[in-house]
């Protein structure tokens, strides 16, 4: 060994260049570690790593040359296979979406994760130093216990040919056996390794009987040859349609993991198909090649023949061992005995061997068998100290600067090679019971390469150290048996350790890095009441500077910040209510301006109409509410009436009767009986049209007698038609329906010949014993004497409870209250609708959690009255989650209410981010947009009025409540207080009116959860296959979704309802199943408890039965019947063929006309992709078009020509006539008249012409007068797709997303809503609240979007409550496991997400300094920073959030954002306008603040404006900064081509790249400080545990001895940082680095590198590639093409527009604020960004 050499501590090193602070130096392949650890390449000519290894990990090598290029010349034959499946792939990657992988949790679902894929992430890891096993465990079950946490549930497998990658490095072949076997031994996860590989048949199996949602795999092996099996296994994956999930590129937070997700489509599997065999082909000889190739190279270092001896040797050293230590368990001891002894025995044979065969000068090269068993010894040591030194001592272990060298890295394989083969021999066969917990620490190779230097440098040096009596009898014991298993011929002492004075480790090559400590800084003093009141507990115990440290006295003074103008519009703001002006006072000068609000205005109740109908009402102020009268009436005890309530009441009687004399007429008129014969369907539509709007009982009994009577003959003519024609059940279950009618509702009007009639048809239809359970006295005397045999062929077939339930099912009579609530006047609310009505009455708080359709948005509206009637002052905000949804608020409440308000007031008003309308001068705030779930926290916590949260999805509804509750206590105490201190006084509030005539109201502070499950509407689904050019439709029943497993650990998922006819199938599949059932009579529907001789069997004994099935099915999966309940399972689940996507794609216009005839039309298509909503809605259209041409009679479009041009001709001249005419004369002349006649009939002709047909249209035109139909289509005449939209909407068709105008989607759900359109394919915009009611929804495109939160929302809009008895659900090219998994997954919790960031802090304390009302908003402040979600009944986390605010207060101050009081200077505004864009915005500050745009700004000479080079590399910046959208590494290596856009974003200028980094700088060396503070609130019991298995390394010192201390000397650096990473020599100055802090960061402290605000300049996935930046924002500005955006950059036209409006509005934010800020209008910088706005704002106006 070289003299000289060094040994690190934690003062001067951080642990060797394997943890490099800097990224671009650290990107070492996983390659090159293993050379830096050998010294060179090539191990000894016999063990080696392969030359053709594919340095993916290289952050510079994007190339493709040599991509491909085997030794083996049989694999080179496939290359060409082999790069056809690389391309696909890549073409795939760009594709990929980057989403949340666990939005649907399911208990028993469960994905995959590929164990050699897990094993190549982790050891990859850049934190990691090859060797240290125990911080690779560690990293392994960090991982999956993040998955774990976030309600996961994974299976993990690896193949067994994969082994055979790792045969040339026994390292890693070993460490992955070792992996294995503690994942199957010392965790809970499910191990599967039985396999051999994906092709083999038991593989394919299993896929079908578990199909895993996705795959995680990498796309990027650590070699060419493990790559190529890792593409296969992709391909393979994707072609069985299990989506795949790459390694790269995943990422997690608080409550999410996101990685990049790629579909399986079908094409995959042609492909797959169509190579099949050269497929399997290419894989055989892969596997065979690393088979012989490995094996071979292994059998050279071990000297046997074959793979058996060796397997045969280590068994037989086991044997001797157990017989030499019977009680040996321990698998370090057995590993490092039996390892270390077949080592010496099979090193010793190996010299012996070589001697003759070998030359003197290569056997120079190898150690002597006396060197190898120094080596042994050395280790033998190292294992010992596993067993007495804790991991807290070992974490303090020297960081030495040298490596082994060649020759013991030789040794050193081959005894991993045994090691590896005895790991193998214990996962098949236990010779004795083995404790396998300390698995995962059989070796250090820190810790031997610290003995090996403390012996070979410092004992040689005279430096002796005893160590210590229980490590020296623990190790001579074990060199001792070891002796004895080696067949040693000395007395196997075991000192001295070192007999010969060779030596094994050389100094490294490759520089350390530099020494860095975290900075103690000190924090500077702040004089702020918030920051006293949030974290006052904890300033005394942080470390504060003095007023005259150079750090105070040199902050940065700036300009005091006040903000002045709109960061927009850059209009002057104003909150003062009295000089805000509503948009009509302001309008009321200019007439085009006031006719312009009000067609607004009339638009709105037009719109609202179409929601609700006209059902307006005019808001009078009152005094007592609705609630007060209704209690007062019923508890009223009058005895007499006064003479005016007693006109009163006759005045209302006189109306009553009139009103039922009018309805009297109108069903006289209808004739109904004669339109149900000429049309069935048609007629009863019309009846119970009439019904739901008639109000007189007496009129509706007449209704439904009619109705009975004329079904019944309806049925009776069917049955005597039989052989003609095939009976439509429909009618039996039509005359069933009004006799449940009639006995429920209108008993007390019925008459004895009514029920005779009801009699005559239960009999008719087979029903005698619901005929019985009526008076014998109302059977008519000729219907007694029918014989049985004589009206036998009328009867349904089936018994009644049965018929009742497979046909009747939708139509079964609800538990509806029918006593009148006088709060409401259209309709009948449910008793939990009426607590909610309450809850408002009582001013409290309510979190409403029903399903959608459900009824309770009502409850918002009657909120909204009831402020409307109280007084003018009052106000409501609704706030929603789109914009779509604030619109239709909007209009809702414009079409209900009107009220005469003060001049300046309106009723309601708008704001969104880009729209706002009457907000400041209303009495309801519509607010919304698309905004994140921490602005719903922060609206939460901060508001003291009652509110109502509603939601159909939320699963933890306790949990938020008890929140809300524990807000609301705060906002009491705080309230208390306020009254204490203020007494009687009274204060007004700047800018705000003197509010006058307000009735106080009881406060509450109660927060109420109201659960409402049962939904109105049965939901039924569907899955749809095409076989021979047609649709099937398979029913699929709820179970279909379950297993055995499911059940039996889960139950049955608490929403999975039946309808009753599902009850009915599960019913006959378990009687079809067990034959001798003894339940089967019991629960016959027959005979059933709450069916038998049922005449009116309602919703709620359906409910019943379903129940009782769901608990008998569990209770034959307990009592050993699951073989049974399987094939009850199997048996509902259907099983559609497998379709292509453009076989699915191309016919589905069929399937709409498919829908059609089976009457589920209007119809709601949802897909995930903008692109194929609006062709696929056009394809639909096509079809119609072709459909029509094919009807139409040659030549008609010749004829239409030319009526159509003598049409115009006319038109022309009669134009020009009435022109000519108006100056003569007022008369028409005759020549006039004539013309007009010959007009009209030229038009007639040309309508008959041109009207389409029935049938080649889905338009139903008699939904909509002509007028109104013109009326909204000339909403869209000034848009550019207003041809599009306007000939689809004439068809009947429609499409709805995100980037269609306003006007556009209006069109749409209004002509949707009114009946007109009847097909309408959208995306998620209609998926939250949207008020679209149709009978179907179709579920067209798979995506990951779809998840069980999306499903629940969308399939809710089938069979809304009114408008349809029953929903359908339709799955239309969505694989059948996907089903499973939207039906049985729960939707997901809510939890709280991190709730702080600098700009956040920035933006409190700006609220804080500048608001009218200091107090009132230090509480709003408080409330929000004392109140997170995160932080609920969490102390530890309230107290690492308190340090993070002043941690990020400091970085302002020291910024020049705040002063030391807490007041905004500054940029402060600019910074907390684009807060939304952190750590971007504090990025752009240091820019300006560095003069960076001033040097790059120069404007053209002579000249104040700026060339297009200065405005593109402005936009290149500032896209660096705001437009930062990744795109996958691997798409540098696909030959995908590029036309008018440059796709990868350039790196900044090199100026800005400096300030970033010094930036960035300046953020980890502030939030080091932070984290090296927090890491004392960890739990150190469990950061001394592996994260998943819990296997404990803490324990007692070892103190007795002097060796030990020497070696685990290093104290300093190393209290901050996971003593697991510290093994790799990571130290506390690694959390200065953002890339390095999730990997060696205290797990328990609970933060992340998403906390700390850096700006990575290049970012990298998991195997060291860069990911670069989509350039879309520059590229528009250059070529100012949206079509470009799809074509080149991957982003759809209408999702680029809205990204690059938001960059746009970004732009415009920044120019507003420097032209405040600067007082130089004339500046450069001011200039070019207000240039540059007006540009790129101009470019984007013209798409």
């Amino acid at each position: 060994m070289a003299s000289g050499g060094t040994v690190q501590d934690g003062s001067d090193d951080d642990g060797g260049d394997l943890t490099a602070q800097n990224l671009e130096k650290k990107c070492v392949s996983f390659e090159d570690q293993v050379e830096n650890e050998s010294g060179c390449s090539d191990f000894s000519n016999v063990f080696c790593w392969e030359k053709e290894i594919q340095h993916v990990s290289r952050v510079s090598d994007y190339s493709r040359q040599d991509n491909y290029d085997f030794r083996n010349p049989e694999l080179n034959k496939h290359i060409g296979l082999l790069e056809k499946i690389s391309d696909l792939i890549l073409n795939d990657i760009p594709k990929a979406e980057y989403v949340s992988l666990l939005n649907d949790y399911v208990e028993s679902e469960f994905f995959l994760i590929d164990g050699d894929s897990l094993f190549i992430t982790c050891i990859s890891e850049q934190t990691l130093l090859l060797g240290q096993n125990l911080h690779f465990f560690y990293l392994v079950e960090r991982f999956l216990l993040d998955l774990t946490n976030k309600g996961a549930k994974y299976v993990i497998v690896f193949f067994k040919d994969a082994e055979h990658a790792y045969f040339r490095h026994p390292t890693l072949l070993s460490l992955r056996t070792a992996l294995i076997l503690h994942l199957q031994h010392n965790t809970d996860a499910v191990i599967h390794t039985e396999f051999s590989n994906f092709l083999e048949g038991k593989w394919q199996s299993f896929l079908q009987e578990s199909y895993p949602y996705f795959i995680i795999i990498s796309d990027d092996g650590l070699t060419k040859l493990q790559t190529s099996f890792l593409n296969l296994f992709i391909i393979h994956a994707l072609s069985k349609r299990i989506n795949v999930v790459l390694t790269s590129g995943q990422e997690s937070d608080f409550i999410r993991v996101y990685g990049y997700h790629i579909h399986g489509m079908y094409r995959h599997n042609t492909f797959f198909s169509q190579h099949r065999k050269e497929i399997q082909c290419v894989f055989q000889t892969l596997v065979k090649d690393l088979q012989e190739s490995s094996t071979a190279a292994l059998l050279s270092l071990s000297g046997h023949s074959s793979v058996k001896d060796m397997e045969k040797e280590v068994c037989e050293t086991l044997s001797q061992l157990k017989h030499i230590w019977p009680e040996i368990s321990d698998i370090r001891h057995i590993v490092c005995i039996v390892s270390c002894a077949l080592g010496l025995r099979m090193y010793s044979r190996l010299q012996k061997k070589h001697q003759t065969t070998i030359q003197k000068q290569e056997k120079s090269r190898e150690i002597t068998p006396e060197e190898a068993e120094d080596l042994i010894r050395m280790y033998c040591l190292s294992v010992v100290f596993l067993f007495h030194l804790p991991l807290s001592q070992r974490a303090r272990v020297r960081l030495i600067n040298y490596h082994w060298n060649k020759q013991a890295f030789t040794f050193i394989q081959m005894h991993k090679g045994y090691e590896f083969f005895l790991l193998k021999h214990l996962t098949t066969e236990k010779p004795w019971k083995v404790d396998f917990t300390h698995l995962s620490d059989l070796s250090d190779d820190l810790l031997w390469k610290n003995v090996a230097y403390y012996y070979e440098a410092e004992n040689e040096q005279g430096l002796t150290l005893d160590m210590g009596e229980k490590i020296k009898r623990e190790y001579e014991y074990l060199w001792s048996i070891i002796s004895k298993l080696a067949g040693k011929d000395d007395d196997g002492k075991s000192l001295p350790l070192r007999r010969t004075s060779v030596y094994f480790l050389e100094k490294r090559s490759s520089p350390t890095k530099e020494s860095k400590n975290i900075p103690n800084l000190g924090l500077i003093p702040m004089t702020s009441i918030v920051v006293d009141e949030f974290a006052g507990d904890i300033l005394s115990s942080l470390p504060f500077l003095k007023s005259d440290d150079s750090a105070v006295t040199s902050l940065i003074k700036q300009k005091e910040f006040d903000e002045i103008r709109h960061w927009h519009s850059g209009k002057l703001l104003s909150d003062d209510y009295d000089r805000t002006k509503s948009s009509s006072q302001a309008m009321c000068k200019d007439p085009w301006a006031l006719r312009s609000n009000q067609k607004l205005q009339s638009f709105l109740r037009f719109y609202g109409s179409s929601l609700e109908g006209n059902i307006s009402k005019t808001i009078v102020t009152q005094l007592d509410t609705p609630k007060k009268a209704y209690w007062d009436m019923k508890n009223s005890k009058k005895i007499h009436k006064t003479k005016a309530e007693i006109i009163i009441e006759e005045n209302q009687k006189r109306m009553k009767a009139e009103e039922e004399r009018k309805e009297q007429k109108q069903w006289d008129a209808l004739s109904i009986e004669k339109l149900i014969c000429e049309n069935f369907n048609s007629g009863i539509r019309k009846l119970e049209d009439f019904l739901k709007k008639c109000q007189s009982n007496s009129v509706k009994y007449t209704a439904e007698m009619a109705g009975l009577n004329t079904c019944f003959e309806v049925w009776i003519e069917q049955c005597k038609d039989q052989g003609k024609r095939v009976k439509d059940i429909n009618a039996a279950v039509e005359v069933m329906r009004r006799i449940h009618s009639l006995l429920e509702k209108y008993k007390d009007l019925m008459e004895k010949t009514d029920y005779q009639k009801i009699v005559r048809c239960l009999r008719y239809f087979g029903f005698d014993n619901l005929a019985c359970t009526l008076e014998s006295s109302q059977i008519p005397e000729d219907d007694r004497k029918e014989t049985k045999a004589k009206i036998s062929k009328y009867a349904v077939g089936m018994g009644a409870a049965r018929f009742q339930l497979q046909y009747m099912g939708h139509c079964l009579l609800r538990e509806e209250r029918t006593d009148r609530d006088p709060r409401i006047q259209h309709f009948i609310p449910d008793t939990w609708q009426r607590d909610l009505l309450d809850i408002v009455d009582n001013n409290e708080s309510a979190v409403i959690v029903a399903p959608t359709s459900s009824g309770k948005t009502y409850a918002s509206y009657y909120c909204m009255e009831k402020i409307l009637k109280e007084s003018n002052e009052g106000v409501v905000v609704y706030v929603a989650p789109t914009k779509a949804l604030v619109n239709q608020v909007w209009a809702t409440v414009y079409n209900r209410f009107n009220k005469t308000l003060p001049d300046g007031m309106v009723v309601c008003g708008v704001f969104t981010r880009d729209y706002r309308h009457d907000a400041l001068n209303c009495q309801v705030h519509c607010l919304g947009g698309e905004i994140g779930a921490e602005v719903w926290e922060h609206l939460l916590v901060m508001i003291r009025c009652p509110f109502l949260a509603l939601s159909a999805t939320i699963s933890n509804p306790k949990h938020l409540t008890e929140w809300l509750q524990s807000v609301k206590r705060y906002w009491q105490h705080v309230e208390s207080v306020r009254e204490e201190s203020l007494g009687s006084s009274t204060t007004t509030k700047k800018g705000t009116k003197k509010q006058k005539n307000i009735k106080t109201v009881n406060k509450s502070y109660k927060v109420k959860l109201v659960l409402y499950g049962e939904r109105y509407n049965d939901l039924e689904k569907y899955v749809c296959s095409l076989e021979d050019n047609d649709f099937k439709i398979h029913h699929y029943h709820p179970c279909a979704a379950l297993t055995v497993d499911h059940i039996d650990k889960y139950g049955f998922p608490s929403d999975l309802a039946f309808s009753p006819r599902e009850s009915i199938l599960l019913y006959d599949s378990m009687v079809q199943v067990w034959e001798n059932w003894p339940r089967a009579d019991e629960l016959d529907p027959e005979k059933f408890t709450h069916f038998k001789n049922k005449i009116v069997i309602t919703k709620a004994d359906a409910r019943k039965y379903e129940e009782e099935l769901k608990e008998e099915l569990k209770n034959w999966i307990v009592h050993d019947n699951r073989m049974k309940a399987n094939r009850v399972l199997k048996l509902l689940k259907p099983h559609p063929p497998y379709c292509s996507e453009t076989d699915m794609k191309d016919n589905f216009p069929c399937f709409v006309e498919k829908l059609r005839q089976m009457d589920k039309l209007p119809a709601l298509f949802f897909l995930f992709d903008i692109k194929k909503v609006e062709n696929w809605a056009e394809n639909i259209n096509n079809y119609l078009e072709k459909k029509q041409k094919g009807k139409q009679i040659p030549k008609t479009e010749r004829q239409i020509h030319l009526l159509t041009n003598r049409l115009k001709k006319m038109e022309k001249s009669m134009q020009k006539n009435q022109t000519v005419g108006m100056k003569i004369t007022s008369r028409k002349t005759d020549k006039m008249i004539l013309e007009e006649a010959e007009h009209g009939n030229l038009m007639e002709k040309v309508g008959k012409i041109t009207e389409i047909p029935p049938d080649c249209t889905y338009a139903n035109s008699q939904a909509v007068d002509t007028e109104i139909l013109q009326k909204v289509i000339d909403r869209v005449k000034f848009m550019k797709t207003n041809t599009t939209l306007k000939t689809l909407a004439l068809r009947g068709i429609g499409y709805h997303h995100a980037s269609v105008t306003q006007r556009g989607r209006q069109l749409v759900e209004m002509l949707f809503r009114m009946g007109f359109i009847q097909v309408v394919t959208a995306t998620g915009t209609l998926a939250l609240g949207i008020n679209m009611p149709c009978k179907s929804v179709v579920f067209t495109q798979n995506s990951v979007y779809l998840d069980a939160l999306n499903y629940r929302q969308m399939s809710g809009r089938a069979g809304r409550r009114g408008q349809d008895l029953l929903g359908n659900v339709f799955f239309y090219d969505i694989p059948l496991p996907k089903v499973d998994k939207l039906i049985k997954s729960n939707v997901p919790q809510l939890r709280g997400q991190f709730p702080l960031n600098i700009s956040l802090a920035l933006r409190l304390m700006l609220l804080a300094a500048k608001a009218d009302d200091k107090e009132d908003a230090k509480v709003k402040v408080l409330s929000l920073l004392k109140h997170s979600l995160l932080s609920f009944n969490q102390p530890r986390v309230v107290e690492i959030l308190k340090l993070y605010f002043l941690f990020s207060l400091q970085f302002l101050v020291k910024e020049g954002y705040l002063d030391q009081e807490g007041n905004t200077m500054g940029f402060a505004g600019l910074v907390s306008h684009l807060h939304y864009h952190e750590p971007s915005n504090l990025v752009l500050v240091s820019f300006l603040v560095k003069g960076l745009f001033h040097k790059m700004c120069q404007p053209r000479k002579y000249s104040k404006t700026f060339s297009k080079e200065v405005m593109e590399q402005l936009v290149l910046v500032l896209a660096n900064l705001f437009g930062r959208r990744y795109i996958p590494a691997s798409i540098i290596k696909s030959k995908q081509k590029f036309y008018q856009s440059k796709v990868f974003l350039d790196d900044l200028p090199e100026d800005f790249a400096v300030a970033l980094h010094e930036y960035n700088k300046k953020i980890e060396e502030n939030f080091g400080h932070f984290l090296l503070i927090i890491s004392k609130m960890a739990d150190m019991k469990q950061e001394y545990q592996l994260p998943l298995s819990r296997t404990d390394f803490s324990g007692e010192e070892c103190n007795d001895s002097k060796l030990v201390s020497h070696l685990t000397s290093c104290n300093a650096g190393r209290t901050a940082v996971s003593p697991f990473a510290c093994l790799s020599g990571n130290v506390d100055s690694d959390l200065l680095h953002a890339e390095t802090v999730n990997s060696v960061i205290l797990r328990t402290v609970g933060i992340t590198a998403g906390n700390i605000p850096v700006l990575c300049a290049k970012k990298f996935d998991n195997r060291r590639r860069r990911m670069p930046l989509n350039a879309y924002a520059l590229d528009f500005y250059k070529h100012g093409s949206l079509k470009a955006m799809a074509q080149d950059n991957g982003i759809h036209e209408g999702e680029a527009y809205l990204l690059l409006k938001d960059f746009s509005l970004t732009i415009k934010a920044i120019s507003v604020s420097l032209s405040e800020l600067c007082d130089d209008e004339e500046d450069n910088v001011v200039q070019a960004f207000s240039q540059l706005s007006d540009s790129y704002w101009e470019k984007l106006e013209k798409v």
